[in-house]
């Protein structure tokens, strides 16, 4: 018997994705149906549904469940749930869609259908409230609300089967791993408590701290990372797991780490998004997510300390993972070592702050880094990235 955390919901996973025989019968039957297209933040949603990630969910949301997500953090049915998982057509595509057919789901800018889905409801929601219950604000300089505004005016809900994981497993084969892959190779290494490091960056010093102090009260640890869509001015996924895995092999003890990326946009959702990374890990087979400073935050919309306070205002019992939460943390030059405001005693005067912001504006600037900022291996990758881009593709946005 396995002795790792369980599922979010108690219950066995649900990956939604069809293979062999099945997926070929019901691939033929798509191509009768009307096709929907989807946004790049539904295809990663889909493709998550697909793997047993969003665990139990069934498909897209209906409206009960949407408006009781949105209000009270959970789905009508009371399982806990953070943020709305839904699916949005313009309005005259829409209108020639009936309650009870099937429809196609193709990525952007494809033909190929990824998923069929048998649609249970349509439905308009008032977007505002969306946004100011998710994301806490209807700023349209916020990201995350510039996606919700851009989306169609009717959602579509109802149960999916998944054709496709889309390119992901192709383009990021050595570290695409499914929920069952990560929990089979927590077991091949007698891990029970894992740590989930979430990461959209290439980690500096910091984030290894981060990871180090996880490694000090569990087994092991998930340095998971995203694979979507990202904000201009990011770092590619594909040059941040580069650094992360000459970083693990360089400074981390062997089979103590596990790089892995999951397939999702960044919506920028601060706490609520931490907890939504609390439900997939805990799907993903880890027991304790790692929360620092500004979680998934954009911007000054949210506290730095906001999506650690979050877990403790969630109804108890809500998740089986646990926020491993962690104050602050620089390198201080009279330590001579990386620490936190709980155990450094010295003003900042002493303390090198370190962010993801600030060593992409160094880089995007060709700015000097110092060495305790980042180690220097991981420098040397960004750098030759940074160098390979054009003057006008050096964006920096905070």
């Amino acid at each position: 018997m396995s002795r790792l955390v369980k599922p979010h919901g108690d219950v066995p996973l649900k990956p939604l994705l069809l293979v062999d025989k099945e997926r070929d019968e019901e691939r033929a039957r798509a191509a009768k149906f009307p096709r929907v297209a989807m946004r790049s933040r539904e295809l990663g949603d889909l493709a998550m549904l697909g793997i047993g990630g969003f665990s139990p969910l069934y498909g897209f949301m209906t409206e009960a469940d949407w408006r009781s997500v949105c209000d009270d953090y959970r789905l009508r049915s009371g399982l806990f749930w953070p943020i709305p998982i839904t699916l949005s057509a313009d309005a005259a595509s829409a209108a020639g869609i009936a309650v009870g057919s099937e429809i196609a789901l193709v990525g952007p800018g494809s033909l190929e259908p990824v998923a069929t889905m048998k649609v249970a409801e349509k439905y308009s929601i008032d977007k505002a409230h969306e946004c100011r219950t998710v994301f806490r604000t209807v700023d349209p300089s916020h990201p995350g609300v510039r996606m919700v505004m851009a989306q169609g005016d009717v959602n579509l809900a109802g149960p999916v089967k998944v054709l496709s994981q889309g390119d992901f497993p192709l383009k990021y084969p050595d570290i695409y791993l499914t929920p069952s892959q990560t929990r089979a190779a927590f077991e091949g290494r007698a891990w029970s408590t894992v740590a989930a490091f979430q990461t959209r960056n290439p980690m500096h010093r910091s984030h290894e701290y981060l990871v180090k102090i996880a490694l000090e009260v569990c087994d092991g640890v998930l340095i998971h990372s995203l694979l979507g869509k990202l904000k201009e001015g990011d770092i590619p996924a594909e040059i941040s797991s580069r650094a992360i895995a000459v970083l693990i092999d360089r400074y981390f003890p062997k089979n103590a780490v596990l790089q892995a990326g999951y397939p999702l946009d960044m919506r920028y959702a601060g706490p609520r998004e931490a907890l939504l990374h609390a439900v997939f890990r805990q799907n993903y087979g880890c027991s304790h997510l790692i929360v620092g400073r500004d979680h998934a935050g954009v911007g000054e919309y949210y506290g730095p300390y906001d999506a650690q306070r979050i877990f403790e205002e969630i109804p108890e019992g809500s998740l089986r993972i646990k926020p491993l939460k962690i104050d602050q943390t620089f390198w201080c030059y009279r330590c001579g070592s990386m620490a936190s405001a709980r155990t450094c005693p010295h003003d900042e005067s002493q303390r090198l702050q370190l962010s993801g912001t600030k060593l992409r504006k160094a880089l995007s600037e060709g700015a000097d880094i110092p060495e305790e900022f980042s180690r220097p291996e991981v420098l040397q990758i960004l750098r030759e990235y940074y160098t390979s881009l054009k003057k006008s593709e050096k964006v920096f946005i905070d």
